[in-house]
């Protein structure tokens, strides 16, 4: 119960501060991913100059954040719960390549295609909180098994009905400016959906009962369950939530490239854990901020494209990724101890 107790402190604490000062900012959760943010954007620049400080330079961070973003969300509040889902990786290209088959292949209108796709997304994360909870095999093994049995049955009913690993999509006038439009020639619409991810989700955790749900959860799953939190049903909810948010960034992808292919997905997998560490989510659960999760995006959004805007070789940037990658993961317990103390002096 200590645990549930100190993790429910620290939410509240955060939910209520007023007016903090500079002391109180930096023992925020997601202080140090801040800095980081800070300090990396203006390293770029600096050494990318105005290109990089351009409506263009801006656009090219942005669309690569948004997509990162609405994916590394849910998985951000997994991993808070202690759980991780690595099937995302596949469930991306299977939703783009449905709503391609649904409605590009087979002619019916896109919103079927897109409820399809979206359907399929939250089938996968059912399916993982159920084996996850049934079994009780670590979410990790789950997920990893999730992802190579359904590229192996995308890729094979991708063949089976199409004959082909690809499948184009033209969509609709309504389709394409809610999902697939680029704002003054530059800016994905998916910049405001992940916006409009970034307030439910940080409804959830820092503004409902929910979110000290899933701090307990994280902290100690026997204590949360003993305490009368739906242990099960959470964990069931955070799985459909992650599959949800990557086969809406699946159906965008649709929508913005007016393609689908088996091969795709692989790279949020890593990407969005790393935006997700970055951001000062624990690896060991329990702990984490919504805002954390959007700097660490935002960081490495900036760092993946900024790296082009310099005369610096583009490996440069995987160095410079790997490094805040580890910096976090030392960092992270930190400035958890500095949230913990502080908030155990407010509620003295």
């Amino acid at each position: 119960m200590a645990s549930i107790s100190q993790n429910q402190k620290s939410v509240v604490t955060y939910k209520n501060t007023s007016g903090p000062s500079l002391g109180q900012l930096i023992r925020r959760p997601e202080a140090g991913s801040f800095f980081g943010m800070l300090a990396v954007f203006v390293f770029f620049s600096i050494f990318g100059g105005m290109v990089f400080l351009s409506p263009a330079g801006f656009a090219s961070w942005l669309n690569v954040a948004a997509e990162i973003g609405i994916v590394a969300l849910p998985i951000g509040l997994l991993m808070i719960a202690g759980e991780l889902d690595l099937s995302i990786g596949a469930v991306i290209p299977a939703s783009s390549l449905t709503t391609a088959i649904v409605s590009g292949y087979f002619g019916l209108p896109d919103f079927v295609g897109i409820l399809a796709a979206l359907g399929v997304g939250l089938l996968v994360g059912l399916i993982n909180g159920l084996i996850v909870l049934r079994t009780e095999i670590p979410s990790l093994i789950v997920t990893i098994g999730m992802m190579f049995a359904l590229m192996g049955l995308t890729l094979g009913s991708s063949i089976l009905l199409t004959g082909s690993t690809t499948a184009s999509i033209i969509p609709s006038e309504l389709s394409q400016a809610m999902l697939g439009q680029f704002i003054g020639g530059m800016f994905q619409i998916t910049i405001f959906w992940w916006i409009g991810f970034i307030v439910v989700v940080g409804f959830i955790l820092h503004a409902s009962r929910f979110g000290n749900w899933i701090c307990a959860l994280g902290g100690d799953k026997i204590s949360a369950r003993n305490a009368g939190i739906p242990t099960e049903k959470l964990t069931i909810s955070l799985f459909m939530m992650s599959g949800f948010a990557a086969a809406f960034v699946g159906v965008s992808q649709a929508m913005v490239y007016q393609s689908a292919q088996v091969a795709g997905g692989q790279a949020f997998i890593f990407n969005s854990i790393m935006c997700v560490v970055i951001g000062g989510v624990l690896l060991t659960g329990g702990f984490g901020s919504v805002f954390g999760i959007v700097f660490g995006t935002i960081t490495f959004a900036v760092v993946n494209q900024g790296i082009y805007f310099t005369s610096f070789d583009p490996n440069v940037g995987s160095i410079i990724i790997g490094a805040l990658l580890l910096v976090a993961v030392i960092t992270n317990d930190s400035f958890r101890k500095l949230a913990l103390s502080y908030s155990k002096k407010k509620n003295k």
